[in-house]
């Protein structure tokens, strides 16, 4: 299977200028996402201001170690649970220098294994180290991370920098978080790069000459989620609904596992089978659309002349009168069984000038790439329970990989 690296997740990342209007008031909502216990599998999610002031972010905290070791370790907050992309990724400038030492640059033959990834508007570049990563009471252990911004990965290649329109995001300051964890429906981060050596992706760089290389799957930054001793065929990401004006603080779970305990049965849920890419269609005003559930996403984002576009905050939507009732059907990669799903548009300005909180069911936004894709952010997540299962992992349904709501 291939798959797409960061170029149609984290839409956030373009998207950001709703974060000075974080914050305030608002109270989380009720809805089919709340967790009556804790379990070893579940992490507790927030949707806050996060580290810089957004909205619609769902974070995690995540304990890092030095491979092997119980006290060279550092908690690290406000990490972005990414259903669209693959792997642990964390912000250089965020870890302790004593923890960051302490973490081995991986290796492709003699020299450091660095990497480069890019998003709608940036590109990120740094090392790919090894570590231990306590999610919730699992351990993924000895696993190799992407560390952003990292002064050991030297410069940025020219072919990594000219990526994303050419704009770094080896900060938080520009990325917006302290990290990103990448629980999609894949094991490793760039399938393609097993077989080939001339993709922009990983690159070593002796005597500072930096040129593309081949990486076997297995020593690709790859999904926490796959590699857990259990628990390990997939997610669920559940949270709860919130009111039409937004909510503050939104609390949810990330669960480990799909049909591997109570907490994570699929019940009812329809199952969508997705592509090599993680996508599936979708069909709005008589357009077809490949299209994504992507956590990553702080709105909706498609393509729709009718509806107006902010002037201020830009990229989102204004519709007058608001909020607007539309609704679209998706269906899998390769079925033809249509589902609808219903959801709103508000006006953007609105909202965070009347009801500034952190979570919002009803932002939504016009597609910023030159290709019409239809991405179901965010607020798509409140008031579900979204399954992703792990290409070639068993679960009750069949193997991943697939999407299930």
């Amino acid at each position: 299977m291939i798959k797409r690296a960061l170029e149609l997740t984290a839409i956030f990342l373009a998207t950001a200028t709703l974060a000075a209007c974080g914050g305030g008031g608002g109270g989380g909502g009720g809805g089919g996402g709340n967790v009556s216990s804790p379990a070893p599998n579940v992490m507790s999610v927030i949707v806050d201001n996060g580290p810089v002031g957004n909205v619609n972010q769902p974070f995690v905290s995540i304990r890092i170690c030095a491979p092997g070791s119980t006290t060279d370790c550092q908690t690290i907050d406000h990490i972005l649970v990414d259903t669209g992309s693959t792997g642990l990724r964390l912000m250089a400038e965020v870890l302790n220098p004593a923890i960051l030492a302490a973490l081995p640059v991986k290796q492709q033959g003699t020299d450091d294994l660095l990497e480069c990834q890019a998003f709608v508007s940036g590109y990120i570049w740094g090392t790919v180290r090894l570590a231990d990563a306590r999610l919730g009471d699992l351990a993924a252990n000895g696993m190799a991370i992407h560390v952003i911004g990292d002064p050991a990965a030297g410069p940025v290649p020219a072919d990594c920098s000219t990526r994303g329109g050419g704009v770094s995001m080896n900060s938080v300051a520009t990325m917006h978080t302290n990290g990103i964890i990448g629980v999609d429906s894949f094991v490793a981060d760039c399938p393609l790069c097993a077989t080939r050596a001339d993709l922009p992706a990983y690159y070593t760089c002796p005597l500072g000459t930096c040129a593309t290389v081949q990486v076997a799957l297995a020593d690709q930054v790859r999904n926490p989620a796959a590699d857990l001793p259990s628990d390990n065929n997939g997610i669920l990401l559940a949270m709860p609904s919130v009111p039409a004006a937004g909510a503050t603080n939104v609390t949810g779970s990330l669960i480990f596992g799909v049909g591997t305990r109570s907490n994570n049965s699929l019940g009812a849920a329809t199952v969508f089978g997705v592509d090599g890419y993680g996508e599936l269609r979708t069909w709005y005003k008589n357009q077809g659309y490949w299209s994504f559930v992507d956590s990553g996403s702080n709105g909706l984002f498609f393509t729709d002349a009718s509806i107006p576009v902010c002037a201020n905050p830009a990229g989102f939507f204004c519709p007058t009168p608001s909020p607007l009732a539309l609704s679209a059907e998706l269906a899998g990669a390769a079925t033809n069984n249509w589902t609808v799903v219903d959801f709103s548009v508000a006006n953007a300005l609105t909202l965070v000038t009347t009801s500034p909180n952190t979570a919002y069911s009803n932002l939504a936004g016009p597609w910023p790439g030159a290709s019409s894709y239809f991405d179901w952010g965010m607020p798509f997540f409140y008031g579900r329970r979204v399954f992703y299962a792990i290409d070639g992992r068993s679960t009750p349904a069949g193997n991943g990989p697939y999407v299930a709501f």
